[in-house]
């Protein structure tokens, strides 16, 4: 009788190795791209309402004001390449980042603090990208072994004496913290299907009329909502990783693209019964040469 060559013992071994390899690098992959849930960081959750002092954002608002611009499609681009070449301009950026490292902001108010962790998140994301470039997608930006994960879980800055990576600030401290869903337009990680980097700095005064407007903008727009025609609309992909920010289900996702999308779009979303997908553009948020 003929033995088939998966029932010999070796054989049967050499499978099993390879089968658990497998579902390892599966697993250490899904792990490493896996948006987080939020949770609340008790060390952070602090501030003194009686500190009526502004953090000064006008070095981000210098680099903002000059090379942040709309491209053909409306979509706010950063000339990195620009940036680079200019060694004032990345030590301004490279002293904002550092200075605001060595504040504490549990010592300001609370909408102060919300406005600092923005623009610190966008800038040291800029800057993240500026140590690295040129690179084609800020994915290829990593310290681990797994290929095109991207820097997310990377410790990239220490704020008042404490080590923290992009997805701390965002997914330990700005989501739980304010749990505020319009906070998903306002931190930009640098790809081109992100929310607009805003031109503006973030400060107290302005943090909530900068998210209405980022939430339309981005709504409105075919990176956070591409209708291809009645029966079928394409989402960004934001809406399918943080469902529990919008309501947990599809439905209360379209109803908060509802609230924010103008008249048309309006009107295809409302009592929307049709096939829903997801997809996002990793590639880099800068003028395409």
């Amino acid at each position: 009788m003929k033995v088939n060559e998966f029932e010999t013992a070796p054989a049967r071994m050499w499978l099993r190795r390879n089968l658990a390899l497998s579902l390892l690098a599966t697993t250490i992959l899904v792990t490493a791209c896996a948006p987080r849930q939020p949770e609340r960081i008790s060390e952070w959750d602090a501030s003194d309402e009686s500190n009526v002092e502004p953090i000064d954002h006008g070095p981000w608002q210098d680099i903002l004001d000059g090379y942040v611009d709309p491209d053909a499609q409306g979509v706010n681009v950063l000339d990195y390449a620009a940036l680079a070449a200019s060694s004032a301009d990345t030590a301004k950026l490279a002293g904002y980042v550092t200075r605001l490292e060595g504040i504490d902001p549990r010592e300001f108010r609370r909408a102060e603090q919300m406005a600092y962790w923005i623009n610190f998140y966008n800038a040291r994301t800029v800057k993240m990208v500026l140590d690295s470039y040129p690179v084609n997608t800020i994915r290829e930006i990593h310290q681990g072994d797994v290929p095109m994960t991207g820097p997310w879980k990377d410790v990239c800055a220490n704020v008042a004496g404490q080590d923290l990576t992009l997805d701390q600030i965002e997914h330990e401290i700005l989501r739980p913290i304010w749990r505020d869903k319009r906070i998903h337009y306002a931190v930009n990680c640098a790809a081109y299907s992100c929310p607009q980097l805003m031109e503006t700095a973030f400060t107290a005064a302005n943090t909530e009329s900068l998210l209405e407007a980022g939430a339309r903008a981005y709504v409105n727009s075919a990176r956070g909502v591409d209708v291809v025609d009645d029966e079928f609309i394409v989402l960004s992909s934001i809406y399918k990783w943080y469902p529990e920010d919008f309501g947990s289900t599809e439905e209360t996702v379209i109803e908060h693209l509802v609230h924010y999308a103008d008249g048309e779009l309006a009107a295809v979303l409302k009592g929307f019964e049709g096939t829903v997908d997801y997809d996002y553009d990793w590639k880099l948020n800068q003028p395409q040469r």
